[in-house]
């Protein structure tokens, strides 16, 4: 059975921190978003919000091509904000892929600071990015928006230090009860 831990959260909500963290404390792949779309964004004229939706999609299509290819117990950490598509789309993605266990890890900060992060990073960012235009819609976003649901979840606010110990006990309690 294969397990992937969801790290879910509005664009800088600080889940590449967390997932990172994650990531390197037990070894596990890390699949990013993020990771997937930048060598297109960089090799490719930048596009509207529309292309950059698209892109998205194909990256989040790609992330769980790449997890079905892994062996049987194997867990991937899954870098992503996962409310950009409906629910559906993902619980096929999971199927599709042979996950037989999920976790989500919910990030969230304040909406003020989320749009401070996003705006201090547009200078690193593909320009296929939406800009400092989107920080607006961002804090709006980040104000209403909501964990997946449906799957174990820890909440963590990542205006604060990370608390590793107790991220590691709660996954390593979920992943040993999954088997």
């Amino acid at each position: 059975m294969k397990r992937v831990i969801l790290v879910n959260g509005v664009p800088a909500s600080g889940k590449s921190t967390v997932a990172r963290f994650l990531s390197n404390a037990h070894g596990w792949p890390l699949l990013g978003l993020d990771t997937i779309k930048e060598p297109f964004l960089a090799q490719l004229d930048p596009g509207d919000r529309a292309f950059n939706r698209k892109l998205g999609r194909a990256s989040y299509h790609a992330i769980f091509d790449l997890v079905a290819g892994f062996p049987d117990g194997m867990t991937t950490v899954v870098d992503a904000w996962f409310g950009f598509q409906p629910l559906e789309v993902l619980t096929a993605h999971l199927e599709r892929a042979g996950v037989g266990a999920v976790l989500e890890i919910w990030c969230h900060a304040a909406p003020d600071l989320v749009g401070e992060r996003y705006a201090a990073r547009i200078g690193e960012r593909h320009p296929g990015h939406p800009g400092l235009d989107y920080v607006p819609e961002l804090k709006v976003l980040a104000g209403r928006a909501m964990p997946l649901g449906g799957f174990p979840r820890l909440e963590i606010d990542t205006s604060l230090p990370l608390d590793e110990p107790a991220l590691l006990n709660w996954i390593n309690a979920r992943i040993s009860a999954s088997g």
